[in-house]
């Protein structure tokens, strides 16, 4: 699973409206402890020309994020979307209808502060609109009233019909966070044009404060963790396939004393893979190393060594294509290694041959995760195993079936996962450019992990798949729910 959430760790609404006397401004109001946010434009209360705005200030924990990226937890800049989401909260005021929010980089520290009153502006502190922060050298103002912000890079959030969520695309700024070329001080969101003639009131977000466990304002780190591993479905070369799909992926885990572990003379560097045919009796590698074909970690064709290279702690990965012989070996083994230490040798490797075969727009299969408990804890990261065959499979029958059905591996699978109370989606299905929900293979099928800590204890969730179908060019969900229950 690719995917993983940071919480805000302050927030806060500023606003210069008039207090309900229509005489005192809010400017010196403060409400960083309320459990909503909100940003509005009122046009003409106090008098003709008048215009009462407000805004949202919102700032995230990036030292966790760097540190994420240090450990590789999440990879480098580049192979990684940062995405903020916040949360509509409905209210019983008018909504605006057809209107852009801004979202820019606040450019200077300011102060959560303790109030709550979002009616009345009764709470007075710090930060406000006209204050950023207090401290023992005395009030702090905004270089500009309503708070200093970066002119670049900035995003737009677009709503419709006013209930929508805020779910951007604020890589850009985060990457730069993490790299120092600004400091973190959050975003500032506010409404595009704030200067219009008219009003805007009210659009409000639920805050970090909020009782509502999957309503918090988070940065969600997505990206394709899917590891593709094609052991048992390796393919020779064939004219029929695009030179990206002659591609075969294999993976070295490295595993010491049931924990992966880099291999200490490699760490996060590279390695190479050679194949050799098998034995006589296909039980090890024999003979010299077979040449391979451009692509992958092969620069130029016929070359005996792939360049593969690590993915993460303990995992290593190649890509190799090979062209069959006029006599197609029937079993290959890859040989890991780096000057002349011999890392590792895989399990024998049967490739076929790629052929051309009829659609069948009727296929569907049998699904069932066998490795599923009944409940998880918020300190685990879970593995969940998935076993898939065709459903119109048939045994030959005498007595007894006389096969076993083949573990399929769907090279193209998604998951998700939902509450079951109020079947809100908590993780949805990642099928978009991010990919951040691909399920995994290996030679025993399909898999995913879950970062349990992502669920709120206390519930119920279901687990449902959807494969896609790369002829109808669609993703087809199942019916079949899996569930299971989360426990502090």
């Amino acid at each position: 699973m690719g995917i993983k959430r940071y919480t805000a760790d302050l927030d806060n609404t500023i606003t210069n409206a008039y207090k309900s006397n229509l005489t005192t401004l809010a400017t010196g109001s403060n409400m960083g402890l309320s459990d909503s946010l909100e940003v509005f434009r009122i046009y003409g209360q106090e008098s003709s020309g008048s215009s009462e705005l407000s805004r949202v200030l919102i700032q995230f924990p990036i030292t966790d994020i760097t540190t994420d990226r240090t450990s590789g937890v999440l990879p480098a800049s580049g192979s990684v979307s940062f995405y903020l989401r916040m949360f509509n909260a409905k209210h019983p005021f008018t909504l605006p209808r057809n209107y852009n929010m801004i979202v820019a980089p606040v450019s200077r520290s300011w102060q959560e502060g303790t109030g709550l009153d979002m009616e009345n502006y009764s709470d007075q502190g710090y930060s406000n609109w006209v204050n950023s922060a207090s401290g023992s050298s005395g009030v702090i103002n905004w270089t500009s009233a309503g708070g200093d912000y970066h002119a670049e890079p900035r995003f737009t959030a677009s709503f419709d019909n006013g209930t929508e969520d805020i779910d951007i695309d604020v890589s850009a700024l985060v990457e730069q966070w993490i790299a120092g070329s600004k400091t973190n001080y959050g975003f500032g969101i506010f409404l595009e044009n704030e200067t219009a003639l008219s009003s805007s009131y009210t659009k409000k977000f639920f805050s970090r404060g909020t009782e509502f466990f999957f309503k918090r304002p988070v940065i969600e780190a997505r990206w394709d963790s899917a590891t593709r591993d094609d052991r048992n479905n390796f393919f020779y070369s064939s004219s029929l396939a695009p030179a990206e799909d002659n591609l075969n992926t294999l993976y070295l885990y490295n595993y010491v004393r049931g924990r992966l572990r880099n291999i200490p003379a490699i760490g996060q560097g590279t390695i190479f893979v050679s194949l050799y045919s098998g034995s006589s009796n296909n039980s090890a590698p024999s003979g010299s190393k077979l040449k391979l074909s451009k692509g992958g970690g092969v620069v130029t064709n016929l070359q005996t060594n792939a360049t593969g290279g690590y993915v993460s702690t303990g995992i290593y990965s190649c890509s190799i294509a090979i062209t069959a012989s006029s006599t197609p070996l029937t079993t290959l083994y890859d040989v890991w290694h780096k000057g002349n230490v011999e890392y590792f040798t895989g399990s024998a490797i049967s490739p076929t041959k790629l052929a051309a075969s009829s659609y069948n727009p009727y296929s569907r299969y049998v699904i069932n995760i066998t490795n599923l408990r009944d409940r998880y804890y918020r300190n685990e990261t879970a593995q969940f195993r998935l076993y898939t065959r065709n459903k119109d499979w048939q045994p030959t029958i005498y007595v007894k079936a006389s096969a076993v059905p083949e573990n399929l591996i769907i090279e193209s699978g998604s998951f998700k996962v939902t509450r079951i109370v109020d079947n809100v989606d908590v993780v949805a299905f990642g099928t978009g450019s991010d990919k951040h929900t691909e399920l995994s293979f290996d030679t025993s099928g399909s898999y995913f992990d879950l970062d349990i800590g992502m669920l709120e204890a206390g519930y119920a969730y279901g687990i449902k798949f959807a494969f896609y179908d790369d002829v109808a060019q669609s993703w087809n969900e199942y019916p079949d729910v899996f569930k299971f229950r989360v426990e502090e």
